[in-house]
């Protein structure tokens, strides 16, 4: 029988966790609709999140309470009450929009009240980071696995933000971390919709499919006859010695890893960079410093979220920023050319955010301003540098993963193939070059540069193409060794390229299927029904898709499973939980993915090491025999457990179950006070 918060009680954390979002949402949403006007509301939800989250990392690093980033929001709503902001009128037509955020919220919040437990792969680490955070909120957070170290070493800004949010709600970390994949997907779900409403006249609920799609291997898996849970995880281990994860595999398996939180704000960034190829133009000064700011605000926080996706997006900003700047020097003599004459000899006339490059200077430098502490902090071993790859993914395996968008393309691009089959030679160089594979990939962007379309979802689709074909060829470099050369490339790649090639290629298929030859027509009756099955199905597949769930759920307590699995570790768990003033803790460390390192993730007390190769891949080497050793000698020797316990500034020692299986423990024999003793667990302290 699990244990936690009762029923009643978890779902008042939702309801509040619910009215937070949206007290957020709705302080911005008037601020934004002059600039964003019909797409202000969907786009409140993730621009409110992360200013939330940027004014609550300020108020950590200034050492304020983290609650005091509610009040700009707080004013704001009262402001635009008083101004009369909040008519029915103004609701009007909203409605869809709300929909789509709550069904996938709910969505993703029944996948995790079934499988909920913070039991295996990254959801140790990702408890920590976020248990630590709302223990003790300070810029830069503690590292939980490596006492007197800060997570400086890593991109932890998503971890700040559900833990900001947990301490403005008083849900407790186990809670938070099941509400912060409903989070992530709904604020996901209502930007792609919104970027749907750019890319597509008719059927925008098409591009919805990018979450909820599964790749072309997941099928070939499944027809093998193989489980679900096996499929599952081997559909995302097609390329060989890599991983290709896609956001329905993600979001089912559960981690709230950095690559899964940024998701949502590289689909805000994508909405905006469109939004202002459609908008820029016409659009006044005050609008442009408003959509110029937006993309700061999302540009700036993905190397906080997650550092891999930067390395994407800031070309892509930079694009946009050149294609702006081309679309208004098109009225003007001379092109881009004429336009660097024209800055030189002076004849730039207007403000600043006026001038045709005002986008291209203005976004990423305020990007950069907007996180500069953050930058000045950083002490991160960093990529290593480029390599070629020496072993290409193989076609079928190319095709398991991406084959579908690359077919959609195709069958978009059929005429012009027709029209012009020179463009088949496209994949013949990258064939002859050993990168097959690429070359499926060359096929259809070499169409798409060949029919020179001024489309946004055309523009997204080869930057999609763009990046799976550069990581046929490159790496980087990291230190996952000489197998693994090239595993996190694919990783932290393959999924920013999932959303630009679903975003395109489902904007596409709507189009196809709009089409008078498609025989697709549509009531308005018939288009309700459809909506309201659509999201009942969505809503009960959680409860009829047959998953493999480590533990069963039926709560929203990711600790509840300890009680039945772990009952000394629950209970002294519990008990470290609810002290104040806790400075540090000495667990056994039993390498990563494993049980061990459990007392410092579940509670966000920092022990001396916990999961070594994380932080080995955080801090290189120069630490490791020493701390590993040490931890031994507090177990095993117990006239210089107190010494070395002062020596890491630890004030309290673990005893459980894991420990005796990993060392001879003759803590007893110290003289080291005894504070807890209950269910074979043992805890001492000791005065630092």
């Amino acid at each position: 029988m699990m244990s936690g918060p009762g029923y009643e009680v978890q779902v008042l954390m939702v309801a509040g966790w619910l009215v937070l979002l949206v007290l957020l949402q709705l302080a911005v949403w008037p601020a934004l609709r002059p600039a964003l006007k019909k797409f202000a509301f969907p786009i409140a939800f993730p621009v409110s999140l992360l200013l939330f989250t940027i004014l609550s990392w300020y108020c950590g690093l200034l050492h304020l309470p983290v609650q005091a980033a509610f009040i700009p929001f707080a004013i704001l709503l009262a402001y635009y009450l008083f101004r009369g902001q909040y008519s029915r009128t103004a609701f009007s037509g909203q409605g869809k929009w709300a929909l789509v955020f709550l069904v996938f919220f709910f969505f993703m919040l029944e996948l995790r009240f079934l499988n909920p437990s913070i039991s295996y792969a990254e959801k140790f680490m990702d408890h920590a980071f976020i248990a630590s955070i709302m223990r003790e909120p300070i810029v830069p957070p503690l590292d939980p696995w490596f006492i007197g170290g800060t997570l400086d070493v890593y991109y932890y800004l998503g971890y700040w933000m559900f833990g900001a949010l947990g301490i403005m709600t008083g849900i407790p970390s186990p809670v938070v971390f099941n509400l912060a994949l409903p989070t992530v997907l709904a604020n996901a779900a209502v930007g792609m919709f919104a970027l749907a409403h750019l890319l597509t006249n008719r059927l925008q609920w098409i591009p919805l499919l990018t979450f909820l799609v599964v790749n072309p291997s997941f099928l070939w898996e499944l027809a093998k006859g193989k489980a679900i849970g096996s499929v599952l995880w081997d559909s995302t281990r097609t390329v060989p010695d890599a991983i290709n994860e896609y956001p329905a595999f993600s979001f089912v398996w559960g981690d709230v890893h950095a690559h899964v939180i940024s998701l949502f704000n590289q689909v805000l960034l994508i909405f905006l960079l469109v939004y202002a190829l459609a908008y820029w133009k016409r659009s006044s000064a005050r609008q442009r410093i408003v959509i110029a700011g937006l993309c700061a605000l999302s540009l700036g926080s993905m190397p906080l979220i997650n550092t891999w996706d930067v390395l994407l997006y800031a070309p892509l900003t930079v694009l946009i920023g050149l294609l702006l700047w081309h679309q208004e020097e098109q009225e003007k003599d001379g092109g881009l050319y004429g336009a660097f004459q024209r800055i030189w000899q002076g004849r730039t006339r207007g403000g600043v955010i006026c001038r045709p490059w005002s986008f291209l200077a203005a976004v990423p430098l305020l990007s950069i301003l907007v996180y500069l502490p953050y930058y000045l902090q950083l002490n991160t071993q960093g990529i290593q540098g480029v390599g070629i790859v020496h072993t290409p993914t193989p076609v079928l395996a190319f095709l398991l993963v991406h084959g579908f968008f690359i077919l959609v393309f195709l069958i978009f691009l059929a005429r012009d193939i027709i029209r012009q089959p020179v463009g088949l030679l496209a994949p013949i160089p990258f064939v002859l070059a050993g990168y097959a594979a690429a070359g499926v990939a060359a096929l259809p962007l070499a169409y798409f540069l060949l029919a020179r379309r001024r489309d946004p979802a055309v523009l997204l689709a080869i930057c999609g193409l763009v990046v799976i074909i550069l990581t046929e060829f490159f790496y980087l470099k990291d230190n996952m060794g000489d197998t693994y050369y090239r595993m996190n490339t694919v990783f932290k790649f393959y999924l920013p390229a999932w959303i630009l090639l679903g975003a395109s290629g489902f904007a596409l298929l709507a189009r196809m299927l709009q089409k008078p030859c498609s025989g697709l027509r549509i009531s308005e009756g018939t288009r309700k029904s459809l909506i309201v099955l659509s999201v009942a199905a969505l809503l009960a597949a959680p409860f009829a898709i047959p998953l493999e769930h480590p533990y069963e759920g039926a709560t929203l307590d990711g600790l509840a499973y300890l009680h039945d699995a772990h009952p000394g570790d629950a209970q002294a768990v519990a008990w470290l939980r609810s002290l104040e003033g806790v400075q540090g803790i000495v667990e056994a460390e039993g390498g990563d993915y494993t049980y061990f390192s459990r007392i410092s993730s579940f509670t966000g007390i920092p022990a001396i090491i916990g999961m070594p190769f994380h932080e080995y891949m955080w801090r290189a080497d120069g630490w490791f025999g020493e701390r590993v050793g040490d931890v031994r000698l507090i177990y095993e020797d117990p006239s210089r457990t107190a010494m070395l316990m002062q020596k890491y500034q630890v004030t309290h020692i673990y005893v459980g179950e894991s420990e005796r299986e990993r060392y001879t423990v003759r803590v007893a024999e110290s003289g080291l006070p005894l504070v807890y003793d209950h269910d074979g667990v043992q805890i001492y302290t000791i005065t630092v």
